[in-house]
């Protein structure tokens, strides 16, 4: 199993339609899923440490979970059929089906990891370009120093 960081989510363009972001730890492939508005915001508020004055449902499963004493959890996205991600949460030993966009939302508020299979990210993970820190550093040097005399004919 590979362990993934949870990156956010992201706005596909044009369709505007919402994509969770998961990355490989410690790696270079990233895991893009195409999620719900609705799973979308719940992913988004538990990132930014948004509170609802009354609980979510992620809210409520966390809250149900912490109080029975269950510590042992886990999610797992295992598989990829025909564009639809599946996953299961693993709570002391039962699985249990879930959506991976529910599994995320639920694993940022229980605080337990989210892995997928090595088949999985072999077969869908992307690597997206990301420049050396070095191109970097020279891009923002050449911004410190260039003027706007530098653009005349």
């Amino acid at each position: 199993m590979i362990e993934l960081d949870i990156i956010g989510v992201r706005v596909e363009v044009p369709s505007n339609a919402p994509m969770l972001l998961l990355k490989e730890s410690g790696g270079h492939r990233y895991l893009p899923i195409w999620i719900g508005a609705a799973e979308a915001s719940a992913i988004v508020n538990a990132l930014e440490g948004i509170v609802p004055p009354r609980p979510m449902t992620h809210d409520l499963m966390a809250d149900i979970l912490t109080q029975l004493g269950h510590v042992d959890l886990e999610g797992r996205i295992t598989n990829v059929n025909d564009g639809t991600f599946f996953a299961e949460l693993w709570v002391d030993g039962t699985v249990i089906s879930a959506r991976p966009s529910d599994l995320v939302a639920l694993a940022l508020r229980a605080g337990f990891k989210v892995m997928c299979t090595r088949e999985l990210m072999d077969q869908v993970g992307v690597e997206l370009f990301e420049p050396a820190e070095d191109e970097v550093e020279k891009f923002r040097e050449f911004l410190d120093t260039i003027t706007p005399d530098d653009f005349e004919h």
